[in-house]
């Protein structure tokens, strides 16, 4: 191993780090975007405890908001998936069910504020 060598193990580990740390540091989401078909059916607002009930494909798809995070309860799929997924908060993260066609959005503020 030589100096060069050395000089882009260095450059290489300091990007790595600075990807992981841009993924830690997201801010957490104020709202969830609730899609059907990708169409918008829902607005949920995170900061308000309660549970929702939306219609898919395979039946009633039922969301529950506790303490600024999101999180599917109650589906009807084979695998359970999207209940498994348990709560997301940060703006950017999604939960999509695809038997049911429901997609749970946290949009970034950043994002929409560079597209505006």
């Amino acid at each position: 191993m030589n100096k060069n060598d050395i000089k882009l193990i260095i450059v290489i580990l300091f990007f790595i780090i600075l990807l992981f740390s841009l993924t830690l540091i997201r801010k957490k989401a104020n709202i969830a975007n609730v899609y059907y078909e990708n169409e918008l059916i829902l607005e949920i607002d995170l900061s308000i405890n309660k549970t929702y009930e939306v219609s898919g494909d395979n039946g009633k798809v039922v969301i529950e908001v506790l303490n600024n995070q999101i999180r599917v309860v109650e589906e009807n799929s084979p695998y359970q998936i999207c209940s498994k997924q348990g709560f997301v908060s940060k703006s950017g993260e999604s939960i999509i069910c695809l038997p049911n066609k429901i997609i749970i959005e946290l949009p970034s503020d950043e994002l929409d504020a560079e597209v505006s």
